[in-house]
Formats: structure tokens, C-alpha cells, sequence
């Protein structure tokens, strides 16, 4: 047991926790802990240039990595700016801490300067959160806050430290384990709940794997291939699973719901037996829920019981982690090729009849072609960030996604900003490995000051905005239901984005045809510098197919 200060403690924290980079912004009552940092030498601290930017920037690391993303900011602003961060890794179950500075203990609900009740916003949007008030309890906080963030569904944990308490003086022992009474996640699902669903696996004639999110979370995307392949069970991801199936794998019918493919959307409403693996039921997915899956039993494998027949009951309930379960699962399930073999052809002929497509032109360039053909150019290793729109759905159609960790994006709360300090903290992830961010015209100026950040850091992500003049993807819903009433859609008047780039230090192209398109990537990568394509699209090019709002998931609109 030694004697430290507040700040020391957070430093001996994130060292026992082997935490390697803290992405933050200091300020007035998080000085203490920021001073502690520039001391210590046992991880990096990245300034980035807005705090929205730390949370996803630490986000896109531990989406990247499988580890816990850290932050630092200061109190008031510094955190209110920090919680969309939270609140996008909130949504899709990605393991953070923030660390905030708060006012004196002495201050607080005085209103004091840049007071604001942190623990009290961030309730909603947070896993678990403290306030910390007394220097006796530190220790034990910051370990159950990395404890709670990586274990059972992750999430975010944000500690809110009052400013005496970082300078005030405890005795610190780190605990080596944590036993908290009322936290225990369920790891290994029930035996007898398992076999009855193995027998109804068995029984089915048109069964589909449903993968969520929870796949890459929990890492048991090789599970679920050898599950796929062993039971020779077709299968729909959702948006943030993408890569738990190989893009090519003869099962993989691709992505689900408002902008799925019509293969995954029919099969989901064709299935007589639908097994949910870390899948929460979207209403992005489900559509008008009287008319989802209505002909399947449902088994529904999750880590979180409040998952569990939240949005559409589950025949065959399942608590536990999704690779214990499979590979308990497993023997269970037979293997009958010929049994299946109806369902298989039926989903072929479905995607014969209508694969995902475009009209493909030389001018104005397809956005769909810019993504295929960065996929052939940086090859099946590079890691893809996305900010939301249009984009970010035509990346996930026909980008050819190849292992878990692969795809990027902010799925639940659609957070436009997300795809530039994402990529950021992905290279910081994996260095060596090419990170491309999609990004809209909209998208990029969100967070477009963290160029500075990749610049002072030597990041060279490359950033490739398929550029429509629009908001494009509100554009298109202006176009489909509003009757072409484009209200503060058209981004005609925009910054140079190639003199932008420049301007923080960057390099900058701007395209309008496939070969300017080819060289200006090749070159980018060669650059060793963040990049900037400002690549002009078809303006008025929509993503199809299309669930309308409401609509049942099998009524999509293909043209």
C-alpha cells in the first residue's frame, strides 16, 4: 500500500489496467489529473481538438482493438461536449471509461464556474457512473468502472472526480479482482434451455441466423461461422455485425433491415425458425413489428437479460455469452443438407431476381463504384470507418467486409462527426494496417478540426467524402416522401476541402472522373499524411433498397 494523490491514482489505474493511449482535453478542474499525466510515462495522451472528438476517438480504438477506450475531460462544456461520445458508444455496447474533472467538492450545487451536474446527464447514456467525492473510495472505483465497461454487455462507465479529490492524499491499493453483489453477468446459458433449442433447430425447415452486434463484441464471430457451416443455416447480419460473416460466404445473405438487401429482408420474413445471436430487434430491422418474422419461433442468445423479449418475445430464451453457448450448442445440432435444401434455393432465386445494384456510369461517378473499387484498391486488410448517411449504408452494402473488427461506424445513435476521430483511434489500434473513413459532405465538417489532431499525431487516414452537394440521405427522404421539398438540405455552397486539408498540414484531392478517382488513392496512400478525396457523385443517386418508416420489412422499395 502506498500514499498518493488523487491524479497519481487514476495514472497507477490505467497502468495496472495496461492501457496504452487516453484520447482527452484538459481544462480547469481536470488540471490536476492532466498535470499527473504529463509526469507519468506509462501511456500516450492524445490531444485531440474538440471533447465530442475524445470519446470517438477512444471509441473507434476499442471498436478496433476488442479493448477499453479511455478519455479525460474537464468539467461543464468540456463534458457536456464529451456526451454524444458516450451516448454513440452507449448504443452499440462499446467498452469506454471517461474520466471528468468536476468542480470542488466544497462547490458543488453552489453553480459554480463551469459546474455542471455531470453524473446526473450522463445517467441515461452510461453503463454505470460515479461521482467521487472522497479520496478513500478512488482505488475501488476506477477498478469497477473497467470491470463494468469490458464485462457482460460493455458500455461506457464514466467517473465524474471532484478537483480536491486528484490532489488530495490516500492510501492506494489497487484491487486485483472485483465482486460486486448486485453485477454478476451470466456466462453460460442454460443446458436444458440450449438442447430445447438445438431440437427446434433440428426441427426447422427455413431456419436463419440473425447476427447482431453482440457477435463482435463478445468475439464469437468464429464461432458463428463454424455454427453456420457445421448446421448449413443461412444468415442476415445487422449494420454492426457486418464481418462476422465473410462477404463471399455462400450463407451470408447479407445485410438486414431499412436498407438491406431483399434476400435478408424476404428471409426474415420467411423463416419458420429465426436464432438471434446478440441481436437486440431494431426497429431498423424489424419494421412494422405485427408483421416481423410473424410465421418463426424466435431463440434469442444474449449476454444482457433485459435484451430478452424487450422488443419481440423469444420462444427459446438464452442468457449467457454467445460463444459459450454455441459451442455448447454445437453437438447438439445435427446436420441435414437435404432437409434444407428447399429454403436454400428459394433464397437463391430471390437474390437472382433482385441483387444489390446500381446503373453504373463513367460521369457523374457512382458512389457504389467508389466504394468497390477502394475496396480493390486498399485491399481485404484495410480497417473502414464511416460517418452516417448515405454513405455509411453504401459501404455497408458493397464494401466486402472480411473479419470482425473490420467496420466502424456508429450504428444506434447514427452520429454524423463519428468517422474522422474514429479513424484516428483505429489507426492508433493498428498502426500498420490502411484506415479509410466514408464520409459525406455533411459528415466530415462535424469534426473536421481533428485533421489537426491526425496531422500532430502522424495518422495518415485516409478520408474519401462522396460528395452530393446534400445532406443526402435526409435529401433522399425529402425526395420520396415530402415531395421534393429540399428544407436545408442543399450544401451547394462548400470550403475548398482540398485547400482545408492542406491548410492543417494534410494532402487534399479533388475527383470528378474513375481514373482521377484511382491515382488520387494510390497516391494517398503513398502519402504517409491524413488524406482528403472530395470525390464529386451523382447528386441525386439513392440508396436502395429502401423500407419506408412504418413499413413492414418485406414491403421495400427497389427502385
Amino acid at each position: 500500500m502506498r500514499e498518493l494523490n488523487g491524479s497519481q491514482m487514476v495514472s497507477e489505474a490505467l497502468r495496472a489496467e495496461g492501457v496504452e493511449i487516453v484520447f482527452g482535453y484538459p481544462g480547469g478542474a481536470a488540471l490536476n489529473i492532466f498535470d499527473e499525466t504529463y509526469k507519468q510515462t506509462y501511456f500516450k495522451h492524445v490531444l485531440v481538438r474538440h471533447e465530442q472528438a475524445a470519446l470517438h476517438a477512444a471509441d473507434g480504438y476499442a471498436r478496433a482493438s476488442g479493448k477499453v477506450g479511455v478519455a479525460f475531460v474537464t468539467s461543464g462544456p468540456g463534458f457536456t461536449n464529451a456526451v454524444t461520445g458516450l451516448a454513440t458508444a452507449y448504443s452499440d455496447s462499446i467498452p469506454l471509461v471517461l474520466i471528468s474533472g468536476q468542480v470542488a467538492s466544497s462547490l458543488i450545487g453552489t453553480d459554480a464556474f463551469q459546474e455542471i451536474d455531470a453524473v446526473g446527464i450522463s445517467r441515461p447514456c452510461v453503463k454505470h457512473n460515479y461521482l467521487v467525492t472522497k479520496i478513500a473510495d478512488l482505488p475501488r472505483i476506477l477498478k469497477e468502472a473497467f470491470y463494468i465497461a469490458k464485462t457482460g454487455r460493455p458500455g461506457p462507465v464514466h467517473i465524474d472526480i471532484a478537483k480536491d479529490v486528484t490532489a488530495a492524499i490516500g492510501n492506494f491499493e489497487y484491487p486485483s479482482e472485483i465482486n460486486m453483489p448486485t453485477y454478476k453477468p451470466t456466462y453460460k446459458g442454460n443446458s436444458k434451455q440450449i438442447k430445447k433449442a438445438a431440437d427446434a433447430i433440428n426441427e426447422a425447415i427455413r431456419p436463419l441466423l440473425y447476427i447482431g452486434g453482440g457477435a463482435i463484441a463478445s468475439g464469437a464471430a468464429q464461432a458463428i461461422r463454424e455454427f453456420a457451416k457445421q448446421t448449413n443455416i443461412p444468415a442476415v447480419q445487422t449494420l454492426m455485425a457486418l464481418g462476422t460473416l465473410e462477404h463471399d460466404d455462400v450463407l451470408n445473405l447479407g445485410m438486414a433491415g431499412m436498407h438491406g438487401s431483399y434476400t435478408a429482408n424476404i428471409a426474415l420474413s420467411e423463416a419458420d425458425l429465426l436464432i438471434a445471436l446478440g441481436a437486440r430487434f431494431d426497429d431498423r430491422i424489424t419494421g412494422k413489428l405485427d408483421e416481423f418474422a410473424k410465421h418463426a419461433k424466435i431463440i434469442h442468445v444474449d449476454i444482457d437479460p433485459s435484451s430478452i423479449s424487450k422488443i419481440v418475445n423469444a420462444h427459446y430464451p438464452i442468457v449467457g455469452d454467445l460463444k459459450c453457448v454455441l459451442e455448447e450448442m454445437m453437438p447438439k445440432v445435427k446436420t441435414d443438407l437435404q432437409k434444407l435444401k428447399p429454403w436454400h434455393e428459394t433464397l437463391a432465386r430471390y437474390t437472382e431476381l433482385y441483387p444489390l445494384k446500381y446503373n453504373d456510369t463513367n460521369e457523374p461517378i457512382k458512389p457504389q463504384w467508389v466504394i468497390q473499387q477502394t475496396a480493390k484498391i486498399v485491399g481485404n486488410d484495410a480497417i473502414i470507418t464511416t460517418d452516417v448517411g448515405q454513405h455509411q449504408m453504401w459501404a455497408a452494402q458493397f464494401y466486402p467486409f472480411s473479419y470482425p473488427r473490420q467496420f466502424i461506424t456508429s450504428g444506434g445513435q447514427g452520429t454524423m462527426g463519428f468517422g474522422l476521430p474514429s479513424a484516428i483511434g483505429a489507426k492508433f489500434a493498428y498502426p500498420n494496417k490502411c484506415v479509410v473513413n466514408f464520409t459525406g459532405d455533411g459528415s466530415i465538417l462535424m469534426n473536421i478540426q481533428e485533421l489537426m489532431t491526425a496531422v500532430v499525431e502522424n495518422k495518415a487516414v485516409i478520408n474519401i467524402i462522396l460528395n452530393n452537394n446534400f445532406l443526402g440521405m435526409v435529401r433522399q427522404w425529402q425526395t420520396k416522401f415530402y415531395e421534393e421539398r429540399y428544407s436545408n438540405t442543399d450544401l451547394s455552397i462548400q470550403p475548398d476541402f482540398v485547400k482545408l486539408v492542406e491548410s492543417f498540414g494534410g494532402v487534399g484531392y479533388r475527383v470528378s472522373t474513375k481514373g482521377e478517382f484511382e491515382k488520387a488513392l494510390k497516391d494517398a496512400m503513398n502519402a504517409n499524411k491524413v488524406a482528403m478525396i472530395d470525390v464529386v457523385v451523382d447528386r441525386f443517386e439513392n440508396v436502395m433498397p429502401m423500407v419506408p418508416a412504418g413499413a413492414a420489412i418485406y414491403n421495400m422499395m427497389l427502385e
